[in-house]
């Protein structure tokens, strides 16, 4: 995903760029988003909903889905013609992907690394309205929704006891470089690349993630009281 000195593409919008690459390279599925609009006071979503869950993060439209097209042309011209829309890419097609937490999500990535799993791209986006922090997404082949709650109950933990979220058929992910909310902006942690392109099966992953969001969810022991002295030890 990386510029070409002296290309054709340079001086084109960033997320034009993207977005026809996404297509072109990926063959992914894309369809233009909500975008941010900045003025006086905070930014507001295009959608003009003052009280928007995902201010420049969701459709423009109920039949999106429909729409969504890995066509380079097609792609190119909707980004032409709106170049500050946000990228959304419909999961349940080429992909699927595992949400959670940021913190739990780099625990589990450096475990899957050491134990040299293969791991597809992964993306770091903005929490969504009532969440904290930012979530990590870990793109893995499509069919996730139907068996993620047998795979966290075989390693012994009930559905939504966890905050491990799997997004699939009729969901999206916001796209880098897309702007999310007032500060946000959606990274890669692991850009799509060629030694990726083949991606993981949800069993693979899911256990090293069940793991790191149980850990990250443990509350953090409360300190405990230094020992007093006993009145025989503060007499001597």
């Amino acid at each position: 995903m990386e510029d070409t000195p002296g290309a054709p593409e340079q001086g084109l919008p960033p997320l034009l760029i993207e977005a026809v690459r996404y297509a072109e390279d990926r063959h992914w599925e894309v369809a233009p988003g909500t975008w941010l609009i900045d003025g006086d006071g905070p930014a507001r979503c295009s959608c003009g909903d003052r009280h928007c869950e995902l201010p420049g993060a969701h459709p423009t439209t109920e039949d999106w889905r429909r729409k969504a097209s890995a066509g380079p042309g097609v792609v190119r011209r909707w980004w032409t013609e709106n170049p500050q829309a946000s990228i959304l890419l419909p999961t349940g097609r080429s992909f699927d992907a595992l949400d959670v937490p940021e913190t739990a999500g780099c625990l589990a990535l450096a475990r899957m690394e050491r134990l040299e799993l293969q791991l597809g791209p992964v993306v770091n986006v903005p929490a969504a309205a009532g969440q904290s922090g930012r979530r990590l997404l870990f793109l893995v082949l499509p069919g996730t929704l139907a068996k993620l709650p047998d795979l966290l109950r075989r390693l012994g933990w009930a559905p939504g006891r966890l905050d491990l979220v799997g997004r699939g058929e009729g969901d999206w992910i916001v796209a880098p470089p897309s702007r999310i909310g007032a500060y946000g902006f959606a990274q890669w942690a692991r850009p799509p690349s060629a030694l990726n392109r083949w991606l993981p099966d949800a069993g693979e992953l899911v256990s090293p993630l069940a793991y790191a969001c149980g850990r990250a969810a443990q509350p953090a022991r409360a300190p405990q009281p230094a020992a007093q002295p006993t009145q025989s030890a503060a007499a001597r």
